[in-house]
């Protein structure tokens, strides 16, 4: 099988999101062919360069977000009149209020799954795809994104009777803004991956996530009926939400319904939805997907590293309380400290170790205030000649000789504390599910979906929930252990690679079966030949070459004439032919 795998700012460049997921995915999956498909955000992203690829990539092609490109294409008067009506439509259906949501922002969830009526979602699905038929006759739209009459259709769609009430507040400044982020966003339209020789090629188009990733996902299902599988482990809506609260209301309801409206076209054409948790499903959910559609495929980690501390749980201080993760606001270490300020309370003898690097300037700050708000806590404890050595709470980073992994930052303590006030799946805490230690979390994201009724869980925000639990766990090594054995089962059960790889597997089989054949294959007379391509087609090996099985029913071969099928590894549709030696029907079912 021959897979289209879309990616944005992830696999293969280094410095990718979804990256790691991606790699062990196309790597477990040897069997199948994968073409990478990849759009950039940065050009860091470029400048750091690829991971290195296996065999099985076939071919990468990538495209930059970040660069604002002009191919100087100059439009008839036919196109930008074409341009026109389609970016008209396309404005009149992000500024329409989407009913079922009185009040609240076009394209929210609400809106969306309740009450969004069938004639917009039609009427921005015919103005994508209208948009893509011009790039594709005219050779690109960039230049006619970024024009007036881009912003002008905006700006009547805005002013229009039935507009959203944010919308027709939108001033000059809030429509240049829009008209940029939605020129950024539609920039896979003018891509040339939509011929049968490329995207249109491929079995099956597997997008890493949602939003503009999967965008080349619906053109090659609309341009040439390539079945699309969309993967998201965090939803990129959810995310359009969260982001820019600076922003002017307009600017974020026109670009909410944008993201909102692209999500559900997403979702109604994919042939299959995997979410990667339940949290993320039921926003999935809200936002029009199908039920029937959705299979949820937890994220595939590697639990070799973590093995040696999973098999060996007896901890180097039973007294210590262990803190994993990426330095920043969101993670809550205030929290944390406040909490641990009241557990050294009930057990003087605990410590706190917080292990982790700070992300960006943001991050570097707030460790800063961290360390201060510690010193503030443990004055006493701070003070001295041989202060660094009795402070209760230490902040380290994994590498040196005492923590090289964060296997040893688990294994050095007794109880793992996720503090978090916003988290989607938390694979920190699965590692120390690995690792066989006991938790406590706070309620948020897909953390009780992840530890299931191995860990203890606990409200954000709350210091004395988190300190009584920490408490309780502490006081009961035998409660630990029990806590930390189940932890460490339902991990290997449920998230490592080989599940994940396994799960996609099916579900690669399960779309094919159901896809109808869209490459024909034809006899010399240019009739279609039945049962030129069977089943096992797709099944690597000797018999996946169809060349004497053509030629003895007197058919063209397989590497000329326009019927010319690509079926097994390695062989192009204007290739050669690799010769097949008989193979018998025993000696085929054997292998």
């Amino acid at each position: 099988m021959r897979i289209g795998l879309l990616t944005e700012g992830g696999y293969p460049y280094v410095s990718g999101e979804a990256g790691l997921w991606c790699d062990r995915l196309v790597r477990g999956l040897e069997q199948h062919e994968f073409d990478v498909y990849a759009l950039s955000r940065t050009e860091r992203e470029e400048v750091e360069g690829w991971v290195p690829l296996p065999p099985q990539v076939g071919r990468v092609r990538t495209a930059p977000l970040w660069e604002t490109t002009d191919d100087g294409t100059v439009h008839g008067r036919r196109a930008r009149r074409r341009f026109a009506e389609c970016y008209g439509e396309l404005a009149t259906a992000l500024c329409t209020a989407a009913p079922g949501a009185p009040g609240g922002p076009a394209g929210s969830p609400e809106g969306l799954a309740e009450g969004q009526s069938a004639l917009e979602a039609d009427r921005f699905a015919n103005a994508l795809y209208g948009l893509a038929e011009l790039a594709r006759d005219e050779g690109g739209l960039p230049a006619a994104l970024r024009s007036e009459t881009a912003v002008r259709a905006l700006e009547r769609a805005c002013r229009a009777p039935g507009a959203h009430r944010s919308a027709r507040e939108a001033r000059v400044p809030d429509l240049l803004t829009v008209a940029a982020r939605l020129e950024r966003a539609l920039r896979p339209l003018s891509l040339d991956w939509y011929e049968d020789d490329d995207l249109g090629s491929v079995d099956l188009c597997h997008a890493a996530s949602g939003g503009t990733a999967a965008l080349p996902g619906l053109l090659a299902r609309h341009f040439c009926d390539v079945p699309l599988l969309v993967t998201e482990y965090g939803v990129r809506l959810r995310a359009h939400y969260l982001t820019e609260p600076d922003s002017s209301p307009a600017i974020r309801s026109l670009l909410a319904s944008f993201h909102g409206r692209l999500a559900a076209e997403t979702y109604r054409r994919a042939a299959v939805i995997t979410p990667g948790n339940t949290h993320a499903r039921r926003w999935q959910e809200r936002c029009g997907a199908d039920r029937a559609k959705l299979r949820t495929v937890h994220p595939g980690m590697d639990a070799a590293p973590f093995a040696e501390a999973g098999e060996s749980p007896e901890c180097a201080d039973p007294r210590t309380l262990v803190w994993v993760g990426r330095v920043e606001p969101a993670k809550d270490l205030v929290s944390l400290l406040h909490a641990f300020a009241e557990i050294r309370r009930a057990e003087p003898a605990a410590r706190l170790r917080i292990v982790g690097s700070p992300f960006g300037a943001e991050g570097a700050g707030y460790l800063a205030h961290c360390k201060g708000l510690a010193a503030q806590l443990f004055p006493d404890e701070a003070d001295g000649p041989h202060a660094v050595g009795r402070n209760p709470v230490s902040f380290e980073e994994t590498g040196g000789p005492e923590l090289p992994s964060r296997a040893d930052a688990y294994a050095s303590g007794a109880l793992v504390v996720l503090s978090s006030v916003v988290e989607g799946f938390p694979s920190g805490l699965v590692e120390a599910m690995f690792c066989g230690r006991a938790t406590v979390s706070t309620d948020v994201g897909a953390v009780v979906e992840a530890i299931g009724g191995t860990g203890l869980v606990v409200p954000p925000r709350n210091p004395r929930a988190l300190a009584e639990a920490c408490v309780a766990l502490l006081r009961d090594p035998e409660r630990r252990e029990r806590l930390g054995a189940a932890a460490r089962a339902r991990a290997l059960e449920l998230f490592t690679v080989e599940q994940n790889i396994t799960a996609f597997h099916g579900i690669y089989l399960e779309i094919l079966s159901r896809t109808p054949v869209r490459r024909v294959v034809l006899d010399d007379t240019g009739a279609p030949l039945p049962f030129a391509v069977p089943a096992e087609a797709h099944v690597p090996g000797r018999w996946s070459d169809p060349t004497a099985r053509i030629a003895a029913r007197g058919g063209p071969s397989p590497s000329s004439g326009p019927g010319a099928v690509r079926s097994g590894p390695g062989w192009a549709t204007d290739g050669p032919v690799r010769a097949a030696a008989p193979v018998s029907a025993t000696e085929g079912a054997a292998r």
